[in-house]
């Protein structure tokens, strides 16, 4: 059972966008406090979208009507504040005028106390009335994030102030839009990123392992370079979207030290973030980093820059002289929006300390608790069983005699491939549990699918256990239960095996997975329909012999000869086909 969704043992990077522009459901209450979005971009300066009110003054249980204009708008969060503390909780409640396009949300506990979008239609006004609390400050202003799309939007655009009719004149000067820190200077570089100094003077990760990102496009290339009390990084990949990386204290994303270079317009975008779990990255400001550089060119984006060691006093930051893993993803980007990475993340194999001693490794997009699993579900259920149900239906008269304990060849090798099955299926199975820490709902049916298999291995050695005699009435009864549970069994377990090959936590080779998938049921059935055929030719051919009367015995008997000859050639094939198959498998695992 793979685990995905996960993404297991893994860093799943940039899942959705936590912003005003990309919920389109407008449930945004993440950022009720400093109504900011968790945006790549700075906020717009000059605001084009204005707040009327209804009234300038107010009292406690008064109700106001509050409009927001301008030109046209995918999403808002509107707010009321105390005009002597801007930065303080919202004030009193909203009611709405069109819950089409309008939404409450609760914000610091306090039901109804923001207003936001109900989608990402456009729009170019919005009207709803405010309730003015019995314990209402003297002077209210209104706040209104706007987002047009994703890096064009305006944060705390104010209101004129409203205030109650005795209180002193407000003299505070009024809020405006959140200044924006000043991002690092950029240059352009000027040629591709060289490996020649990987384990010498650079430390380096690469997709595939020792590619060469001067003469690659596919190459995925990052490195470090210690000079003194800071480190340089580069890092190069597939233009097409976005590229990024992570320090990280173990194998699973959360508490995350990340840095992202988006492709948009023709321009990279250098930005640091923070991973607090399964969602979209927090960015951070890009004020730490220095000597930012980018450059496009022949489908491949490169960027890099240097920051200090150590950044005492910034949040979210790690010292770069500890060991962690590193997490390398890359993924699709549109308009300067992020998403989820296009496969999984590539994760070191074990902790490095990037500023210690320049070495060259790799990485894996997958598991080996994930990779064991599947090679020893492919064992059992392409190899071991499909051999053993092959042997237990047309080898009885060909291994009929008594080998071990009395029991007939055939059984006693049909007996032992099915044990094995069921063995390398109960250890696989607890694999995922042990990678994942328990169950994964992010899999979809391959868990459920495997549980039935599993289920279906265990029973089928214990009804076993109980056959009843040849000659017992019951007999039938347990050939055909036998049968059905087994046939269920390889069937489920086909079906588990498609789907866990399409999940991110193996990550094998698309579509050929696919294809080699389909071969083996292909070549199985094949081999089945042939041997049919050959048993329905032989039993006619003894019949016409009987009919005749004419040497029969010895006729029979080299009928039977030949038939077993056959059977032979084809197991022997078939056995060859089935390793063959099986060493795909395991060969594209072993490789991710």
């Amino acid at each position: 059972m793979a685990v995905p969704g996960f993404i297991p043992g893994v860093f799943v990077f940039l899942l959705y966008i936590s912003s005003v522009a990309n919920y389109p459901n407008g449930r945004v209450t993440q950022s009720c406090h400093g109504m900011i979005p968790e945006h790549s971009h700075s906020p717009q300066t000059e605001p084009v979208h204005h707040i009327t009110v209804s009234q300038v003054t107010f009292r406690p249980g008064d109700q106001i009507e509050v409009t927001l204009s301008g030109p046209q708008f995918k999403g808002f969060l509107l707010e009321a504040r105390n005009a002597e503390d801007l930065n303080g909780f919202p004030v009193g409640s909203f009611t709405l005028t069109d819950s089409q396009v309008s939404q409450l949300l609760t914000c610091e506990d306090i039901q109804g106390s923001a207003v936001s979008h109900t989608s990402s239609s456009k729009k170019t006004e919005i009207k709803v009335y405010w309730n003015a609390p019995s314990s209402a400050p003297n002077h209210i202003q209104f706040l209104v994030t706007v987002v047009v799309k994703y890096k064009t939007y305006w944060v705390k655009v104010p209101s004129q102030i409203i205030s109650q009719p005795n209180a002193l004149p407000f003299t505070t000067p009024e809020a405006t839009v959140s200044p924006s820190l000043t991002p690092p200077p950029v240059s352009h570089l000027t040629k591709p990123f060289s490996a020649s100094d990987c384990g010498n003077k650079k430390f380096c990760i690469r997709s595939p392992l020792n590619c060469d990102p001067e003469k690659e496009e596919a190459c995925v290339f990052l490195s470090f370079t210690r000079h003194a009390q800071s480190v340089m990084v580069e890092m190069s990949g597939p233009g097409e979207g976005y590229l990024s990386f992570a320090f990280s204290h173990d194998r699973w994303m959360g508490n995350d030290d990340a840095y992202l270079c988006i492709h948009e317009d023709q321009t990279v975008h250098v930005q640091p973030a923070h991973l607090m779990g399964r969602s979209h990255p927090a960015m951070d400001s890009r004020g730490h980093l220095e000597a930012v550089a980018w450059r496009l060119a022949d489908g491949v984006m490169q960027c890099s820059f240097r920051r200090n060691i150590t950044l005492p006093g910034v949040k979210n930051r790690f010292d770069l002289n500890t060991s962690y893993f590193i997490f390398l993803a890359g993924g699709t980007a549109n308009d300067g929006k992020i998403y989820k990475h296009s496969q999984q993340p590539l994760i070191t194999y074990e902790k490095y300390d990037v500023t210690d001693y320049p070495k060259n490794i790799g990485g894996s997009r997958s598991s080996l608790l994930l990779k064991v699993h599947g090679a020893l579900m492919f064992m059992a259920w392409i190899t071991t069983v499909s051999i053993g149900v092959l042997i237990a239906r047309f080898f009885r008269s060909v291994w009929s005699k008594a080998f071990f304990l009395g029991e007939a060849a055939w059984f006693q090798v049909h007996r032992m491939l099915m044990l094995t099955t069921s063995v390398l299926t109960c250890i696989a199975f607890i694999m995922p549990f042990v990678y994942r820490g328990g169950w994964s709902w992010h899999a979809g049916y391959h868990p459920y699918l495997g549980c039935i298999v599993m289920a279906l291995a265990v029973l089928q050695p214990l009804l076993a256990a109980f056959r009843p005699p040849l000659h017992d009435p019951r007999r039938q009864m347990f050939n055909w239960t036998h049968w059905s549970v087994g046939t269920a069994a390889r069937i489920i377990a086909v079906a588990a095996m498609f789907l866990g090959m399409d999940l991110p936590g193996l990550n094998l080779p698309s579509p050929q997975k696919t294809y080699a998938m389909i071969g083996f049921v292909t070549w199985h059935i094949g081999t089945e329909i042939v041997l049919e055929i050959h048993a329905y030719r032989l039993s006619r051919k003894v019949e016409i012999l009987d009919d005749d009367r004419i040497q029969i015995l010895q006729s029979l008997t080299v009928a039977e000869a030949e038939g077993h000859a056959f059977k032979k050639v084809v197991l022997a094939i078939y056995v060859c086909g089935n390793v063959t198959f099986l060493i795909i498998f395991l060969s594209a695992i072993n490789h991710v």
